[in-house]
């Protein structure tokens, strides 16, 4: 059951990610996610001007008049959430956590997704898979995948993409747009990744902080792991501390983007101190060109 709070959350994420949907994101979501190709639908009698390529042989030589096949775009697609909620997305220092981040992304993608007559499902994942509803179409369903995201209260702490990843691959048996919605905080993934994106279109949406890269000098601070719960209590007033703290946080974004770009799949990085649309945008820009 939800809290009115949630509910309020629930609805103001429907409003905003319903505008931005109609208004700026459906046409660049059809462009940049292509369906499987040309499927077959049906054969008819030939006519001039139809290409020879074209002519089913097999049911020309059986009824003795000249027969072609046609085909159809095959536009509706599959599009899978895998949404990350370790403790480390419960963390956001500016204008929201990277879980509300996380929950409104998703809806934008499932708001897309339906209004090109595609279906949604999700998977929410930990160190375990927390939940996970299968593909479906329609508001309703929708709804319930913003509710489910903003709402779920993890068993888990930790982040294994992996398990995430070899769990769609035992229950999906068709081809996906697979957006997986994660801070990236599992070095390990790279060959999960590498291996999903064989068989599915996989997009890193990577949520970020801007704390997570540079410490304020506030003073003595003390500080936990949010998935291992490790404490440390650190001065922020030193300058030695604050670089050696940039430093090393830059290395892991960089072997972040390593594992990514290693793993060949698509990313989007965003971050809670600025809005995602400029993002987002220039994400589908390059995927209408690629198409």
């Amino acid at each position: 059951m939800l809290t009115r709070e949630q509910l309020k959350a629930v609805r103001k994420i429907q409003i905003r990610t319903s505008h931005l949907v109609s208004d700026v994101f459906a046409g660049q979501y059809q462009s940049a996610f292509k369906g499987r190709g040309m499927e077959f639908a049906e054969v008819r009698l030939y006519q001039p001007g139809d290409e020879i390529r074209t002519i089913d042989w097999n049911v020309t030589a059986r009824t003795g008049v000249p027969h072609v096949k046609r085909f159809a775009e095959e536009r509706e697609l599959t599009v899978m959430l895998l949404v990350d909620a370790s403790a480390s997305t419960y963390f956001g220092s500016v204008r929201q956590l990277k879980s509300a981040l996380a929950a409104e992304l998703a809806a934008l993608f499932a708001f897309s997704a339906i209004t090109n007559n595609d279906k949604v499902g999700l998977v929410i994942f930990t160190d375990h898979i927390e939940l996970a509803l299968p593909p479906r179409k329609g508001t309703h369903h929708v709804l319930r995948v913003i509710r489910e995201v903003l709402s779920i209260k993890p068993t888990g702490t930790a982040t294994d993409i992996s398990a995430a990843l070899e769990h769609l691959e035992k229950v999906t048996k068709r081809r996906t747009v697979l957006f997986v919605v994660s801070d990236f905080l599992d070095p390990g993934c790279r060959q999960a990744l590498k291996i999903a994106g064989r068989r599915h279109d996989v997009i890193a949406v990577v949520l970020d902080d801007p704390r997570e890269t540079n410490l304020p000098a506030v003073g003595l601070v003390e500080l936990e792991d949010a998935e291992t719960g490790e404490r440390y209590v650190v001065d922020t007033n030193d300058n030695r501390l604050r670089e050696a703290f940039a430093r090393e946080a830059a290395a892991a974004r960089a072997e972040r983007d390593r594992t990514l770009r290693s793993a060949d799949v698509d990313a989007i990085v965003v971050d809670t101190e600025r809005p995602y649309m400029q993002a987002l945008l220039r994400f589908f820009r390059m995927r209408e060109r690629r198409q």
